[in-house]
């Protein structure tokens, strides 16, 4: 297993990620046991979690996925595992979060709570890598750096990390880190996948200036890459869940993942993997964790055996060709997820 350092940190990480947002909804506790189970058996010694977990987040389940993780984790050699998790971002974005009456802010208060309570559901005393989930617009980024710093000080978190970030929001933060003497961010959590490359766009010069590592989610587009829903039949999955839900947001994301373009590059992708002999999931991941400024990518499960594709793609490299033709999708059906 190579593993590979998280921006400038201590933390060493497997290159695949095992990401637990299907924990408590999706799937139970003794199948959400049984996948990371796999995952570590498999050298897997990353995992990704929140506070607001499992998805879609309801006001009655949020922190059942720490719970989850936290009971799995008794027994375990803590120093054998990077955990991850995240303080819900700001209400005053793109989401109401439904933890702390729906008026959360990424500032001292709500980030000393947000930590309090995934130490407590996660049974640990510490957190290694404690993430924004997303920004706020309105506090000002020196108290959020501010707040994150006293974490690490108080030894509740070792490094921090930020996600649905942008490369203005991000380079900020960590110069206000700088000069203050604060901690800074080490990682940015973003979605990234052979159907969405924007962050090759802009957010890469970052990464490799200012040696923040990369940790993608949805490597796979939420399923869609393992082409499943090409069957254009109703299949077991995140988006044909989400379809049958009545909240514009969710409806926004399903004909962001799953559209005509989408599923025509999927149809694409599927031939390139089938022609490499792997399956089009595989490829996907390693895909994703192949770039030098990705650390570790995080992948999702419902069921052990979805776990056997990424596990796959752990140690296999794509050839020159085979990215040649991945890149060549692209160039034809520009930026599928808009």
């Amino acid at each position: 297993m190579e593993y590979r350092y998280i921006g400038q940190s201590g933390l060493r990480v497997s290159p695949v990620c095992l990401g637990t947002m299907t924990f408590g909804s999706m799937c139970d506790k003794k199948t959400s046991f049984a996948i990371m189970d796999k995952a570590y058996d498999a050298g897997i010694n990353f995992l990704d979690t929140a506070e607001v977990y499992p998805v879609p987040p309801r006001a009655n389940t949020i922190g059942i996925t720490e719970e989850i993780v936290g009971e799995w984790l008794q027994g375990k050699n803590r120093d054998s595992l990077i955990i991850a998790t995240k303080v819900a971002g700001a209400a005053s974005g793109w989401f109401v979060p439904p933890v702390r009456s729906g008026l959360t802010a990424i500032d001292a208060h709500h980030i000393i709570k947000g930590v309090e309570g995934s130490l407590r559901r996660l049974k640990c005393d510490y957190i290694d890598l404690y993430q924004m989930h997303w920004p706020d617009s309105v506090v000002p980024r020196e108290e959020s750096m501010e707040a994150f710093d006293s974490l690490v000080r108080s030894g509740m978190v070792r490094y921090l990390g930020t996600s649905n970030d942008t490369a203005y929001g991000t380079t900020k933060s960590n110069m206000i880190a700088k000069y203050q003497g604060y901690k800074r961010f080490e990682s940015i959590q973003n979605n990234f996948s052979l159907l969405n490359r924007r962050f090759l766009d802009e957010m890469v010069e970052m990464c490799r200036r200012e040696k923040i590592s990369l940790l993608p989610y949805s490597p796979m587009a939420g399923g869609v890459l393992t082409g499943k829903y090409n069957t254009r039949q109703e299949v077991a999955g995140r988006f044909s869940g989400y379809a049958r839900d009545n909240d514009s947001r969710i409806q926004a994301m399903v004909s962001r993942f799953v559209n005509e373009k989408t599923l025509a590059s999927t149809a694409r992708y599927m031939d390139i993997a089938a022609d490499a002999g792997i399956s089009s999931a595989t490829l996907a991941v390693a895909w994703s964790k192949q770039f030098d400024f990705v650390a570790s990518t995080i992948v999702g499960a419902t069921t052990p055996a979805q776990l056997d594709d990424s596990i796959a793609a752990i140690d296999f490299e794509l050839s020159e060709d085979v990215l040649c033709q991945c890149d060549a999708v692209h160039n034809e059906i520009l930026y599928p997820m808009g």
